[in-house]
This record gives structure tokens, C-alpha cells and sequence, in this order.
């Protein structure tokens, strides 16, 4: 660890962050300046040593060093009056000025998804910074944030939703005070329960278990019409999965020689792949609509293209929820009455959740290190079987012995209704033959 002097300026500072020995700087001509690099080197922080005590000053880049110089001698006599007085310098002076950083921030993060930008993005626009675009962020409390944001917003927006609000400004400041591009953050202690104590309670859902064969019965009716859109709520009702990871998956995630749908991570809202067991009630319905897809003279790589050879759009897929629930009910609602009726079959809650690419938490996810696969096929099959009795076998044609009833292997039955399906996975079908030939 060294102390160098230099002259502070730009160039230098560059310089030295090159030389990993240096990491603090001081300037000969402004004693008791100094500028130590962070970990990263590109980074850094000024400090006024006054009374062999370091006062920090503001983060580098965000003040450069003639900015720190210019206000120097007023930092001085601020010490000397008051010796205990704060000499740090805040990048910004209002919150808005704080959210234009933090947005930008989220637009360039690789981490975060499209959608999930998209509505941070809109959140800020529309909400925070249009109330607190003029708070000075000294002025930041749990009485001015109740005053000019939390208590209007709760008027007239869901409590839900004024709870992401919150979240989301305070992940904002504690990110900027992490960076130390402010000196305290005010949010520090303030906590959602300081504005109410209203529970937030779930929305209730719009689906239940006795309205499955009416919609069973109006997919059925609509699938020769409307082959896409009764596809993709076929598939979400079927497996419970979320209507962004389902529009976009590729014929390539369909494996029938192992019988699965994969669902990539970049696809999926925890941000870790998903792989679900495909009964022979899912195959069949995936041949039929290949077909259909073939005779209208699409060879393309997406189960639910749209025009320009991507697949759906968020607001394209939702428009296909729009005329089948009619308002009655959306995409969602397959996911949640799914899940319901598992409970009612049966089915294991851990198994439900893992089915739905739930986190288990920490704990479990520490100690159940297994995909549960069978248990999970299982579980489907029983799922499908019932909505067997409710019309579904009349969308998929499937006929024959079930896999539940047969428990041999996978080639024997729930396996050999998948034999005969086209082969149009041909990415998948000639990687599972090399892996074959590797293994003789």
C-alpha cells in the first residue's frame, strides 16, 4: 500500500490507477487532500484529513478533481467553524436527479429482463418522478415520502402496487449509496409498515376448478379456427407456466425422445431453466398441432410465430387472452386454477412448486437436491388424465393405456405414443441419436 504525490489531476489519476502498489494519492499544493482508489480502480473517493481525521469528500468519477479543488477552501472554514460538520458533497441535490441515474442504471442491465425493465421504466415515469422529481434528498423522510408520495398514490392506486413503488425507490437510493454517490441514505430505516398497516391480499382469481370444462370445451370448439391461441392456453392450462416463457418456445425445446419441454432461463422469471415432463396427452397435442401448423404452410422454428418470423409479442400474446377470456378471465388464471387443482388431486405441494418453477427457499433448496422428475411426470399425468374426463381428450385424440396404469417403462407406453409423432424436433431427435452412437 502506497501514498503518492502527485498533482491531482485528471490524467494523473488515470495513470496511477494503472500501477496496482498506489492506492492513495495526495497533492503536495492542497495539504490534507487526498484521493484513494476503490477496488475496481476505476473508481475512487476524495477525503479531507483535518485533526488526523478523514472526511470524505465525494466519489470519483462523479466529481472530478476541479470540481473538489473549486470547493476546497469552503470545505476548510466549514471544518474549522464546526469540526464535527459532514464536508461530504452530494452528487445530486434531488431525488429526481437521483431516479434519472437509477433508471438508465436498469436499462443497461444484462441481468434484468425485458419486461421487468420495461415496467421499472414505466414505474419511474409515472410515479415516482413526477412526485418527487423537486424533494431535496437532505429532505428525504418517512414524513415527506407519506406526504407527497405513499399516502396520494394509496388514493388511487392498488396498496400492492404502491408496495412495488417503495421497493423500487429504495433499492434506488441504497444502490446510490453503495456507489457512494450519496453520503447517507435516507431511506435507511424506513420501512413500508411505517405508511399502513392494511394487509395486502392476494387477487382473487377469476378462474375456479368447476370452470375448467367450460373452458375445455370452448378450446375445443375454437381449435381448428384458432389453432394458435387455443395452443397457447392448451399449454399454459396443461403445465402452469407463465405466458412470456410459453410464447416464445422454440420446436427445439421439444424433446420427444425424452419426452420433456424445456424452458431456458433467459425465458423464465426466476431466471433458471425449467424442464417439464411431457405426458402422452401433451404429445399428442403437440403432433396434432404441428400439423396444422404445416398445413398452413409454416415450417418456422416457433410454436406461436408471429408474422415477422419472431414469436409473439407480450402484447400480441396477451391480445390472444383478450378474445378467448373476453375480460372473464386472463392468461394468469390458467396458471393459478392449474395450480389449485393439483392441490384438490393431490398432489404434493413441494412437487406443485417445483412443477410451477416456484423457489422452494434456501432451506429446501439446500437440502431436496433433485429435480424430482418422475414425481413431477407423475404428477402431470394425473392432471391431464382428469382434464381427460373433461373434454381435453377430445383436443388431443389420444387414446390407449395410460402411464400411470402401465408403471413400465417410459418405451412401453407413455413413451410409444410419442414414437409415431413426426419427427419435427429434428435438432433435438439428431442430437439424441449422436448421443447414442457415443455411447456405443
Amino acid at each position: 500500500m502506497t501514498t503518492l504525490a502527485v498533482s491531482l489531476t485528471e490524467p494523473e489519476i488515470r495513470r496511477q490507477a494503472a500501477d496496482l502498489t498506489v492506492t492513495t494519492l495526495r497533492d503536495p499544493r492542497h495539504p490534507g487532500l487526498y484521493f484513494r482508489f476503490s477496488g475496481r480502480r476505476a473508481r475512487g473517493s476524495w477525503y479531507l484529513v483535518a485533526n488526523r481525521k478523514w472526511h470524505r469528500i465525494a466519489g470519483y468519477p462523479d466529481l472530478k478533481p476541479a470540481a473538489v479543488l473549486s470547493v476546497l477552501p469552503e470545505l476548510r472554514q466549514r471544518l474549522v467553524l464546526k469540526p464535527d460538520s459532514s464536508v461530504a458533497i452530494e452528487v445530486w441535490s434531488t431525488v429526481g436527479d437521483l431516479l434519472d441515474w437509477f433508471s438508465e442504471r436498469m436499462a443497461k442491465a444484462r441481468s434484468l429482463s425485458n419486461k421487468r425493465k420495461a415496467g421499472a421504466k414505466s414505474a419511474i415515469a409515472c410515479h415516482l418522478t413526477p412526485r418527487l422529481r423537486d424533494l431535496p434528498i437532505r429532505a428525504v423522510s418517512a414524513y415527506s415520502l407519506d406526504k407527497e408520495l405513499m399516502w396520494p398514490l394509496q388514493a388511487v392506486l392498488s396498496l400492492s402496487y404502491v408496495q412495488q413503488l417503495f421497493r423500487l425507490l429504495a433499492v434506488a437510493f441504497r444502490q446510490a449509496h453503495k456507489l457512494d454517490l450519496i453520503p447517507t441514505n435516507p431511506m435507511a430505516g424506513i420501512k413500508f409498515s411505517d405508511f399502513t398497516t392494511a394487509q395486502i391480499m392476494p387477487k382473487p382469481a377469476r378462474l375456479r376448478g368447476v370452470q375448467v370444462p367450460e373452458i375445455v370445451t370452448l378450446l375445443a370448439e375454437r381449435f381448428d379456427s384458432a389453432p394458435g391461441d387455443v395452443m397457447l392456453a392448451l399449454m399454459m392450462l396443461c403445465h402452469g407456466t407463465r405466458i412470456g416463457e410459453t410464447r416464445m418456445t422454440r420446436w427445439a425445446d421439444i424433446a420427444l425422445s425424452e419426452r420433456e419441454w424445456f424452458i431456458p432461463a433467459e425465458h423464465t422469471k426466476s431466471r433458471t431453466e425449467h424442464r417439464l415432463p411431457l405426458t402422452d396427452q401433451a404429445c399428442a397435442l403437440l403432433r396434432r398441432y404441428r400439423i396444422c401448423q404445416r398445413a398452413s404452410g409454416y415450417e418456422g422454428a416457433y410454436l406461436f410465430p408471429s408474422r415477422r418470423g419472431l414469436p409473439l409479442s407480450e402484447n400480441q400474446a396477451s391480445a390472444v387472452f383478450t378474445r378467448l377470456g373476453q375480460g372473464a378471465w386472463t392468461s394468469h388464471d390458467l396458471r393459478k386454477v392449474a395450480r389449485t387443482a393439483w392441490t384438490d388431486l393431490g398432489i404434493d405441494g413441494h412437487i406443485g412448486e417445483m412443477l410451477l418453477n416456484h423457489s422452494l427457499g434456501k432451506i429446501a433448496s439446500t437440502y431436496i437436491n433433485t429435480q424430482a422428475t418422475e414425481q413431477r411426470r407423475l404428477a402431470l399425468v394425473k392432471w391431464h388424465d382428469w382434464l381427460d374426463g373433461h373434454g381435453f381428450r377430445g383436443i388431443h385424440g389420444q387414446t390407449g393405456v395410460r402411464y400411470e396404469d402401465s408403471q413400465v417403462s417410459l418405451n412401453a407406453t407413455n413413451g410409444g405414443a410419442c414414437e409415431a409423432l413426426p419427427q419435427f424436433v429434428k435438432g433435438e431427435d439428431l442430437k439424441h441419436e449422436k448421443r447414442a452412437r457415443l455411447r456405443f
